[in-house]
Formats: C-alpha cells, structure tokens, sequence
C-alpha cells in the first residue's frame, strides 16, 4: 500500500487494515516517515516502511505480488515520484485517490490495472466533468475501460464495474451512509487482497465492491447510516469473507 504523504497517514491505514481484513497474506505500507510511528500503533499487523524516496520504495515493489497506490498519496514531488516507480514496475495495480488525478495529468494504457474513481476522478480520467459521468454511468465506465484498457470501479449510486471484453456490473449494494472521506482507502485494500489471493482483475473487482458494498450495509443496520465510518466496515469483512 503505497501513500500517506505529511497529513494523510490514516488514508493509507485504512487502506492496509482492508487488505487485511479481507484476508491478504502480508500488507506492507511505503509511507512518509512521519506516520511511521502512528500507524504501527494503530495496526501492528501492517508492515509499515518509511519511505522518503522512489529508490527506497523498488525493494518493497519487488516483493509485492500487488500495489494499492493513491490513498494519501498526494500530488506533490514525493507523490509523484512513488507514483512513477509503481506505474513502471509492471507489477498488478490498484489505483484511487490522487493515483488516479496523477493518472489524469499524464494518461497512459495500464492493462494491468483497477482503477477505481469516483465520479470527480472519473471526470478528469476523461477530461470531462462530473455532469457528463453522472449522465450515463454506464458509458462512462466503458469509456474508462477503454481508454485506459483496464478494469474500473465507477464508485457511487450504482457502483459500476467495467472492463475490455467484459459485461459491466452494477453491485445492488452500499447505503449513502458510505459518502464518508476514507471509504473509497478501505475498498482499495479490499480489491487489491484480493488480486493478492488469486482473482483476475474483473472478478477481484466485482466481488471487492459488492463485499465493501455489503460491509457498508451490515454496519449501517447496527448503528444507522448517519455518523458511518471506514472503520466499522472492518469486522464486517471479515466475517463476510469468509465462508459460512
């Protein structure tokens, strides 16, 4: 899990404890140093890097069978850097946040990435605006697949999976309570455990956001939609990916 530029530690946490939660081996977090320490505390399970530099980020690459980048990442040099050594590692990605708004800035076919936009991203992946996505959901995820030749997650009302070849899905799951800041870090974590446990990209994609997406439900009907954080989707997961 790569992000967590200086203010924006806890998107990467998020990000690493929903990878976990959703059964992934091992997460390993490349974060500023400063948020080295908090994120220890809070998830001792995460092994967490301080990374200050793209060099130092190419040993943990090496070893990851998946990269989740974006969540905290921020778009200044150190964000962008990380971003660049991710992108040309060829290694599986899934990519949210500013991941996709650096994406935006140079676009490029990545085959072997998920991106997962909500619609403001998705608005400038295709050098359009929100209006336009809201519109047709469906045409714009298509028109994301193809773009950029991969699979997408178009997040909200509706969420919409498209991908090259495939049909789109729509996951008939998820409540407004799930319109908090840190939701998207969490389904990043989701779909990239499972990418890391054997799904192709499609399929990792349509089961992570339906299993998010009933996470988010499960937690609502405890304690309501209203006040709903990230963090109670996690015993969620955990208990819903696994069989009964």
């Amino acid at each position: 899990c790569v992000g967590g530029e200086e203010g924006m530690g806890g998107a990467v946490r998020l990000c690493a404890e929903g990878a976990l939660r959703t059964g992934v081996g091992l997460a390993s977090v490349a974060t500023r140093s400063s948020g080295v320490a908090a994120l220890v505390a809070a998830r001792p399970e995460a092994m967490t890097h301080a990374v200050e530099d793209a060099r130092a980020l190419r040993p943990l690459i090496e070893r990851a069978t998946v990269l989740a980048v974006g969540p905290g990442l921020g778009q200044g040099a150190w964000g962008q850097a990380l971003f660049g050594e991710a992108i040309a590692s060829g290694k599986p990605l899934v990519l949210d946040a500013d991941a996709l708004n650096l994406l935006a800035q140079h676009p490029l076919p990545l085959p072997q990435a998920i991106l997962t936009p909500h619609p403001g991203e998705a608005a400038r992946l295709l050098a359009s605006d929100n209006g336009a996505v809201q519109a047709d959901r469906f045409a714009a995820a298509e028109a994301l697949a193809q773009r950029y030749g991969c699979t997408v997650v178009l997040k909200g009302a509706g969420t919409v999976v498209a991908a090259p070849g495939e049909i789109p899905a729509v996951i008939g799951a998820g409540n407004p309570g799930m319109a908090t800041g840190g939701m998207g870090d969490v389904l990043s974590g989701v779909v990239a455990a499972l990418v890391a446990q054997g799904l192709p990209s499609f399929q990792a994609a349509v089961a992570g956001a339906l299993l998010h997406s009933a996470a988010g439900d499960a937690a609502a009907r405890v304690g309501g939609e209203r006040g709903l954080l990230p963090s109670d989707l996690f015993p969620h997961l955990r208990r819903m990916a696994n069989p009964a």
